[in-house]
């Protein structure tokens, strides 16, 4: 019988995130959270005799957010650089777990064709004592998993 090993978590803080961005490796030291996610598309499928809807996948939407410390020019640049000559940025990102307690290893997401939805311009917060942060979410066409957990 399995059980689980509490070193064996991951801890989130153990970890790195990268954007290839312009041919430039960048380190994104500044994130507090990156999450990203796969949602599938699905039809329905009834048919005669079965009084359960069917689900066929047709493709999928891949999609993500982060919360970054608000200190960085970077992705406002590439909102400047696309409102300036029209040719949006699209990126490469690769995010890494590496909790060198864990003994599940290390695992390497590569997600591929990164767009930014939306970009904080400007902010201010009077009523905070807390460092200023920005939501940015995205999306991605494509993604790889270039290095796995251990499997148990």
């Amino acid at each position: 019988m399995k059980t689980l090993n509490a070193p064996d978590t991951i801890s989130g803080k153990e970890g790195r995130a990268y954007a290839k961005i312009n041919g430039n490796n960048e380190e994104l030291f500044y994130a507090k959270t990156i999450e990203a996610n796969v949602e599938k598309s699905k039809s329905e499928i009834k048919a005669i005799g079965k009084r359960m809807t069917g689900h066929k996948t047709t493709g999928a939407n891949g999609s993500g957010s982060m919360t970054l410390y608000y200190m960085t020019p970077l992705f406002r640049e590439m909102l400047r650089q696309w409102k300036e000559t029209g040719k949006d940025v699209y990126f490469d990102m690769v995010i890494e777990n590496d909790d060198q307690e864990s003994s599940a290893g290390k695992q390497t997401v590569l997600l591929m064709d990164c767009n930014l939805d939306s970009v904080v311009l400007a902010k201010l917060d009077g009523d905070s004592d807390d460092a200023l942060d920005e939501d940015a979410d995205f999306t991605f066409e494509d993604f790889d998993i270039l290095t796995p957990f251990t499997k148990f």
